[in-house]
């Protein structure tokens, strides 16, 4: 009897001390309703309108001038000619000073006729385009008002994984709506934007939220929501936003001079794979490789090689090659920075002067076919490239182009295609067919060497390793 009491106060303590524990876990998950109070105020809708041609047959042929239906046509309009049709896009932004400053994302408002700003108490203002930057999808608008609400803005570099956030935009033009997550990873690199370390967070963003704010637990703008990756069009837990730090240093530049400057290197460079990093003697897969660097850029005056790894630039870490752009386009134009570079397994630090980039034009290059001569132990069959080829390559001198592999060859394995120039072979420039032959001859068995191709216009090292 006394043992079933005991039993029954033991089970009434437990389902009370469950019932105390759980307000208390309830109470360390962030206010969420607070947050979107104080803030959504300075949050706004952005339209945009844009004349498009609408379809349209036409006659299909010119009358002549003296022709007296000319007028006619003139007075009322020719039989199914193209008109021009609004075309409308939504997003969001948001206010920064009380005076009327939105940041926004420019594939927003890119090429808009009439840009359209709705505040939270439905008032609509036209917005002026002071400018905007299409590398870093940021562009700053100007309306017409005081004494208006804005965000605080943080500080993007002491955004933590797993940290909680929360996107207030217009999804599918459904204003004000607030959604929250954590942040999932940072400084992630797309292929379209090099140069913004992004935010990847799995806050609902759709259609809409583009522009608008992420904001921490204390209720500071972290980000500017920019991207969705998605196979259907529409929210898939994986979203990008652009730090706000980066977001202000490019509006910066818009509001002082109209235009943004970034600094340039000069270097075309790939990811260490674990292959390449024992190749190259590095304990484990890290830094930029350099696979090509341009004549006349900072980089060659700096003296930075093909097959060097940079490990720090103007001393901060450099943990992959995804990593360098953003950090070398945030250098001031004109600064001599320091350059931490691996070559030949040894650490040397270089000077280079950082220069503006500039838009540069796509070079033209053709793929070689033809010949026949053996690479030996590499498995594909090689000829020398002409001075047409190296011409329209961008290559001085050397180089052999493959016209033949083998399916499970060395070559074949590492990832080199037909059409490939082989342009190193470790250390060793290759400068004929013959070269690389006895190059690859005298390669070390069962360990990766590193090998510098050329795909059309591209270079990049793969890593070989040639069987016991």
């Amino acid at each position: 009897m006394k043992l079933s009491k005991i039993s029954l106060l033991f089970t009434a303590f437990a389902a009370v001390a469950t019932l105390l524990a759980a307000p208390a876990h309830a109470d360390n998950l962030p206010d969420f309703r607070t947050l979107v109070k104080q803030n959504q105020a300075a949050v706004v809708n952005i339209s945009t309108t844009q004349a498009q041609p609408a379809q349209g047959q036409g006659f299909g042929f010119d009358l002549p001038e003296n022709h007296p239906f000319n007028e006619f046509f003139r007075r009322f309009g020719e039989p199914n000619m193209p008109r021009q049709r609004p075309a409308q896009s939504l997003g969001s932004g948001f206010i920064i000073s009380d005076n009327g400053t939105v940041l926004t994302n420019a594939h927003v408002v890119k090429d808009a006729d009439e840009i359209i700003v709705r505040l939270s108490n439905q008032r609509e203002l036209t917005a002026q385009l002071i400018g905007l930057d299409e590398r870093s999808d940021v562009a700053v608008l100007k309306i017409e008002a005081s004494d208006l609400p804005t965000l605080t803005l943080g500080d993007s570099d002491k955004l933590e994984v797993g940290e909680w956030v929360l996107a207030i935009g217009s999804p599918f033009g459904l204003d004000f709506t607030a959604t929250q997550g954590i942040v999932s990873a940072l400084g992630r690199s797309l292929p379209s934007d090099s140069y913004v370390p992004f935010i990847q967070t799995d806050v609902a963003v759709n259609p809409g939220n583009s522009g608008g704010p992420l904001m921490n637990t204390s209720g500071e703008v972290v980000g500017i929501n920019s991207q969705i990756y998605s196979r259907s069009g529409g929210y898939q837990g994986v979203s990008f936003a652009i730090p706000i730090n980066t977001a202000m240093q490019v509006a910066r530049q818009i509001e002082s001079k109209g235009y943004v400057s970034r600094g340039w290197l000069g270097v075309s460079i790939q990811n260490v794979t674990q292959d390449l990093a024992r190749s190259f003697g590095l304990d484990r897969p890290r830094g930029a490789l350099v696979a090509n660097v341009l004549d006349g850029s900072p980089a060659e005056k700096a003296g930075i090689e093909p097959g060097d790894i940079i490990l720090e630039f103007n001393e901060q870490s450099v943990t992959s090659s995804a990593s360098l752009p953003p950090i070398v386009g945030e250098t001031p134009v004109g600064s001599k920075v320091p350059v931490l570079i691996l070559r030949d397994g040894k650490r040397k630090t270089l000077k280079a002067k950082i220069e503006e980039l500039k838009e540069q034009d796509q070079q033209v290059a053709s793929n070689a076919s033809g010949g026949d001569q053996s690479s030996g132990g590499l498995g594909a069959n090689v000829r020398d490239l002409t001075d047409d080829e190296r011409e329209a390559l961008g290559i001085d001198r050397g180089g052999v182009v493959i016209v033949g592999i083998d399916r499970d060859s060395p070559a074949a394995q590492a990832g080199i295609r037909t059409g490939d120039v082989i342009r190193r072979v470790g250390r060793e420039n290759i400068g004929s067919a013959k070269e690389l032959r006895k190059v690859v001859d005298g390669l070390p068995k069962g360990k990766p060497i590193s090998v510098l191709v050329q795909r059309g216009e591209n270079p990049l090292f793969v890593a070989v390793t040639l069987p016991d």
